[in-house]
């Protein structure tokens, strides 16, 4: 139970970081590639994918509006 415990910690704080990780950047596919390769670290491909999607959604989000 303990071993399953701490690996579900470790999951959710490398999530955690993952997400951080997606709002580094100064343009859209920065914050995206970032995030790609965060997610890549934690949950391989598809967190690449999820990585990358959610960079861009940060990246839309901040983008300023004309």
């Amino acid at each position: 139970m303990i071993r399953t415990t701490s690996r579900s910690l470790a999951a959710i704080a490398l999530g955690a970081s993952a997400l951080a990780l997606a709002a580094c950047g100064h343009t859209i596919e920065q914050k995206a590639a970032t995030g790609a390769v965060a997610g890549a670290v934690v949950a391989g491909p598809v967190g690449a994918a999820i990585g990358g999607a959610a960079g861009t959604a940060v990246g839309q989000a901040q983008k300023p509006h004309r």
